[in-house]
Formats: C-alpha cells, structure tokens, sequence
C-alpha cells in the first residue's frame, strides 16, 4: 500500500511544511553560529552583522538556558533531601575530625601571640636571651621559685634575670645541664633594686611571700605616688637598667607595695637574659684604644701655620734664655753677697762699764 493510499495520506502536506520549516531554521543557526564564531574578521559590515547576532543570541541564549538551570537546581534539592542523612552522618564525621585540629590551632595561636610579645620586648644594651618554659613549681607561704626546661647547655648561668612578655619575673639561683631553677621576686629571699620611673628615686623590691612585694629603703619626699611605674635601676650590675617591673601602691598596712606586670596571666613561657655584669657589654678594642689614635689622620699643616709655629717656638725659646741667664745672674749675685759678707772684718765686742767705788 503507498503512502498516498494509507492513514498517513492527510499528513503529507504538514509534514512537508515542517521539513522546510526546520531546514530553514537550521541553516538560519548555522548562519549565526558561523557569524558568531568568526572574530578575525576586521570587515566593518561583518562586524556590525556580529553585534546584532551578539544582542540577539544573549537574551535568547538566558531564556533557553533558564529550563536547564531549573532542571538543575530542582534535581539539588531533591538529590540533598534523598540523602540529607548520609550528608549529615558525613559532616558528623567531618567534625568529630577537625576538632583536634581547631584545639591545636587555638593553642598554637596563643603561644605564638606570647612568642610574639616575648620577641617585642627589648632592653637597653642588646643583651643575648634564650627562651625557656616552666615545667613545674614550688609555692608556698615563704618559697616562690619555678623550674624551666633550659639550664647551663643553652648558656644559662646563675644570677641571670627572667622576664616574660610583661615584664621582670626572677632571677636564676640554680642552673644543671638542661633545668634551671628559677626564684620568683615574691619570694622571701629575694631583693631586686629598682628606680622610680617618675622621680628617678632608688629603692630595693623586697618580696615577703605575698603576691605584692614591698619597697625598702625608699628615701626623698614624694618619692613614689600611686601608680608609679617601677624599673629596675641596674644597680649592682645584676640586673640590666629599665626592665618592666609593676607599678606603686599603698598596701593596707600602709607600706608601699609593687603590683607586678607578671601577675597578668600565668608564667608558663619566660625568657632568660644571659646578663652577667655590664663588663660583658662592653667593647675591649674600644676600651683600649689609644688616646691619640686619630691624631694621624689629621691634614699636614699649611705654610702660615707653620710659620706661626716657628714663630711662637722661637718666642719660646727666647723667653726661656732669658729667664734661665736671669735666674743664673740672681744666683751669681748672691755668691757675691754671700762672699762680701765672709770677707768683712767681724765687729769688736763692747766693753763693760767701769764699776763705782762704794763708799
């Protein structure tokens, strides 16, 4: 049976309408894929047919795109609500992972920040310093000392001050190949001198096993007021000048005591000064060098000033001749004198008087 004679016989002339139809729409995107594609051209009318393609297809382009882009996103959303439980079992697990990770890091960030401070801190001289941690410690009412993880191998010696990131904490009293022992400036037994920052008054930091050690032997008239800032004063070559201490305030008893900046947080990280005296600080070829060590690097005098020179020596010169042939005729005048004196007769003794006769 022929097409013609079958059900299809009504559909021949649409269907032909369609063919045609859909060449022409494909040979008319060809034409626009082939215009849109070429950009070497430099032809002013091909660049004009370009531009109007270009502002066509761009809107054309979003409406057909839009359906995929809904497609897309409905397909997320039921995908994430099919398997919202297995995401969450997998996030759960993410989690419980990185906790770890965000304690370490929270813990790093905060040494590194006191590292940090430590490293900001400077002294006047440049004195070489060595970092340390506090590994244990000993308090009670009359010992405040601490132990570091660093001893005579990395330079430490007895005496050494102690400071963290605020300030002054110690003094080193005992030092092995790895630990040192460390006595804090609370403790009984320590004395640390210290100045005024505002008056420049001396004073000795006494601890006596509280939290804030007193000030001895303070001397002057308003020497220290509430709130005075207190440095070491480098008295006794111990301890380097201008160190942070605390600052003044009056005790209950009515002595004046130190809030030490150390008591902000705890000591745990602490830096050691290898200070033994200020005789390390200085320079022995600078010391020893001669007086009159630039005295060759003067330029060579010019001929008025050499003249003048010759001049004044001569004056000199003469002036010293006279002088000595002077001193030479005082000295023979006085041989004469002296000669004349010898060589004069002495003079004749007196006669007593002639006695009266008694009646």
């Amino acid at each position: 049976m022929a097409f013609r004679d079958g059900p299809f016989d009504n559909l021949k002339a649409p269907l032909a309408w369609v063919s045609a139809g859909a060449v022409i729409l494909a040979v008319i995107a060809a034409i626009v894929l082939l215009l849109s594609d070429r950009r070497d051209v430099e032809d002013p009318n091909y660049a004009l047919a370009r531009s109007g393609v270009d502002a066509v297809a761009a809107p054309v382009g979003g409406v057909f795109a839009a359906p995929v882009r809904w497609v897309g996103q409905a397909s997320d959303y039921v995908r994430g609500y099919f398997f919202a439980v297995s995401e969450n079992r997998r996030l759960r697990a993410q989690v419980a992972e990185l906790e770890p990770w965000r304690d370490q890091a929270i813990a790093l960030k905060n040494v590194n920040a006191r590292y940090e401070s430590m490293l900001g801190l400077r002294v006047e001289p440049a004195v070489d310093m060595v970092t340390a941690r506090s590994v244990s410690e000993s308090r009670g009412p009359f010992v405040n000392a601490r132990l570091i993880d660093v001893g005579r191998d990395g330079g430490v010696r007895i005496g050494n001050p102690v400071i963290n990131e605020h300030g002054l904490v110690g003094r080193v009293v005992g030092a092995t190949g790895g630990v040192s022992r460390v006595l804090l400036a609370t403790d009984v037994a320590s004395r640390t001198p210290i100045l005024i920052d505002r008056t420049d008054a001396r004073a000795m930091l006494t601890g006596d096993g509280s939290g804030n050690p007193r000030l001895d032997y303070l001397r002057g008239e308003d020497a220290v007021r509430e709130g005075d800032r207190i440095l070491t004063s480098g008295d006794g070559g111990g301890i380097p000048r201008g160190l942070p201490v605390g600052v003044a305030a009056r005790g209950i008893d009515g002595t004046w005591r130190v809030k030490l900046f150390t008591d902000r947080d705890a000591i745990d990280y602490v830096r050691v000064l290898l200070f033994q005296d200020f005789a390390q600080l200085a320079d022995p070829e600078a010391l020893n060098a001669p007086p009159l060590a630039a005295a060759n690097t003067a330029p060579p005098p010019d001929a008025a000033t050499t003249a003048r020179i010759a001049d004044q020596e001569a004056r000199r010169r003469t002036r010293d001749e006279e002088e000595v042939r002077r001193v030479a005729e005082a000295e023979a005048q006085r041989r004469r004198d002296a000669a004349a004196q010898a060589a004069a007769p002495a003079p004749a003794a007196p006669q007593p008087a002639p006695e009266e006769p008694q009646e």
